[in-house]
């Protein structure tokens, strides 16, 4: 999965890449020499006592130093470069997947993970990128360069080098080889807290509201101890790594000297050539700490791509038709065809062959008990969701054959859970329309009953809004999304229970005012509360995810039990409030 990411994300920085390599390539040779231009200083200067020999080749020492030095500075920043083109390409190739899945996908992922896989696994993956851009590439040039430097200054010490090399990659190895799975639950407990993290921001009220802080606590505690536990693993056998490295080190150097100093003695090497050996064996297993180094962050790196590419690899179940069929620009009654729906791994359908017809002109209202699927069946006409059965048309053309964004541009949705953004009241209204005037704003605010609360705001149309739109009442925030489908003006009106926040009269005032506003739109209202939708042209009463009642309100209460149910259980709770 690692490799394929950085296959396709970094072509465009091929050429970036192949540079990369020419300046890693000349700074590692540069370094190659030194250590065996030192030994000639000392064997042919400072033995001799030869001053004119030590000033020109530490000259041509200095020289090199300098060529690497510009070598690793360009290469790494170019490395760096890479990997942060590529962190950003990912991040958008995510983002831009993510915004094509329908409500389905995202429920099976969860948001908590698409944002830990969109941030923390893309930065584990980038930051392996910039290391090996910075290691892997000088790292094998300076292994099997130091090791034919090395044999050039001995040969008789080179099985020190068969014994070291091997014996530190092995060692290594093994323990790396357990990190892998602990990296998998790593990645586990991050979206965990993530998720618990998410639930209590956002339900900070709800915990307050019943006094729910300790269990929330607790709760959070278990999700970092879990992730706690898991780091501390990894800690622990990476903390293993460097002690193995540094005793391999310490007792390669102790050999060196040791069968070094015997070689000396009877005049086999000098002690130039002991040096410039020992240098290159710290270069090679310094090469082989680096590659060691890296390879304990592929796992972790490994385990995040796999995580990616999952959310890459995901197809959206609503899919744009390969020849788009154009819908009609007079006529957009929304017609629904024996719609049947079901959940994926539910066993039973949400709706069953639910039929009905929507007209410009006319109300059209959805009615029935909780889970009775009516929310479900205004998420069919947008195409959140796709039926599963049957069709639903807009003007005589199923949404599956149209052009998504045509579909699109002709519905002004308000959901049930009025969702606004970080920003100002001016811009999350603009959402209906990027190009709509502050007049056509306060048109909007003042048909969704709105406009007296924005203008009593102290900055009016910019005035801030948090995220969520938590900064202002449920009441206001329903208001404000009602006012933002308005701006779109669209030809097809979807209310999903958008006034069950607003009191009796207000409620009253927005329907009398949308009226002459939608007069040539279809709308479809989902509501609770019968007075809602006691004027609608059509109310179609949903019970168990069937149609059980189509009419007025006079002539269901007339022909529909579950409708006279419905009314008479209001009444009943009105005249107890009363």
């Amino acid at each position: 999965m690692l490799i394929r990411i950085l296959r396709e994300y970094l072509r465009p920085y091929r050429g970036l890449i192949a540079l990369l390599v020419l300046l890693q390539l000349a700074g590692t040779i540069a370094s190659l020499y030194l250590p065996s231009l030192n030994g000639r200083i000392i064997d042919q200067g400072v033995a001799r006592g030869d001053t004119g020999y030590i000033l020109r080749t530490g000259g041509w020492m200095l020289a090199i130093s300098f060529v690497q030095i510009v070598a690793t500075i360009a290469a790494t920043y170019l490395g760096a470069k890479a990997a942060a083109g590529l962190g950003r390409d990912l991040r958008a190739g995510i983002f831009a997947r993510v915004g094509d899945f329908s409500a389905q996908e995202v429920s099976r992922f969860g948001a908590p993970t698409l944002i830990s896989r969109n941030t923390n696994d893309v930065t584990q993956v980038q930051t392996v990128t910039f290391m090996g851009a910075a290691m892997m590439v000088s790292a094998p040039i300076m292994m099997v360069g130091g090791i034919i430097m090395a044999l050039r200054e001995d040969v008789g010490l080179s099985w020190l080098v068969a014994v070291a090399v091997p014996l530190l990659a092995l060692s290594v190895a093994l323990v790396i080889r357990k990190m892998i799975p602990q990296f998998r639950l790593m990645q586990e407990s991050v979206d965990w807290v993530n998720r618990v993290l998410r639930e209590q921001i956002t339900g900070i009220r709800v915990v307050r509201a019943f006094v729910r802080e300790e269990r929330e606590e607790a709760r959070f505690a278990e999700a970092n101890t879990q992730y706690t536990g898991t780091a501390l693993a990894v800690g622990r056998l990476m903390a293993m790594v460097f002690p193995i490295v540094m005793l391999i080190f310490n007792a390669s150097t102790v050999a060196v000297l040791w069968f070094g100093s015997h070689r000396v003695e009877s005049g086999q090497m000098q002690i130039g050539e002991l040096t410039a050996f020992m240098s290159y064996l710290m270069q090679i297993l310094m090469s082989v700490m680096m590659a060691t180094f890296m390879s304990m962050m592929i796992p972790r790196a490994t385990v995040s791509a796999g995580r990616i590419v999952e959310v890459l690899d995901t197809d959206s179940t609503v899919v744009e038709p390969s020849t788009p069929v154009s819908l009609p620009s007079t006529e957009d009654a929304v017609t629904l065809d024996h719609v049947e729906f079901t959940y994926p791994g539910a066993d039973v359908p949400v709706l069953q062959d639910v039929s009905l017809v929507a007209q410009p002109g006319r109300t059209t209202a959805i009615i029935g008990s909780t889970g009775a699927g009516k929310s479900t069946l205004l998420s069919l006409i947008p195409r959140l969701y796709d039926v599963t059965g049957g069709a639903v048309r807009i003007g005589g053309v199923d949404v599956r054959d149209a052009a998504l964004e045509d579909v699109w541009d002709r519905i002004g949705l308000v959901p049930q859970k009025p969702y606004l953004f970080t920003g100002t009241v001016a811009s999350n209204l603009r959402y209906g329309d990027a190009e709509a005037t502050d007049e056509g704003l306060w048109e909007a605010l003042r048909i969704a009953q709105a406009e007296d609360f924005v203008r009593a705001m102290p900055d009016g149309l910019d005035s801030p809004i948090a995220q969520g739109g938590t900064n202002v009442s449920g009441g206001q925030r329903q208001r404000l999304a009602i006012a933002r489908a308005l701006v779109a003006k669209p030809e097809i009106y979807l209310f999903d229970d958008s006034f069950s926040a607003l009191d009796l009269s207000t409620d009253a005032r927005l329907r009398a005012a949308l009226r002459p506003v939608t007069r040539n739109a279809t709308v479809i209202v989902v509501a609770q509360r019968v007075s809602t939708i006691v004027d609608a042209d059509q109310i179609i009463v949903l019970d168990d995810g069937k149609v059980v009642g189509t009419g007025t309100h006079d002539e269901l209460l007339e022909t529909c039990p579950t409708y006279v149910e419905i009314v008479e259980s209001q009444r009943s709770a009105e005249e107890a409030a009363a």
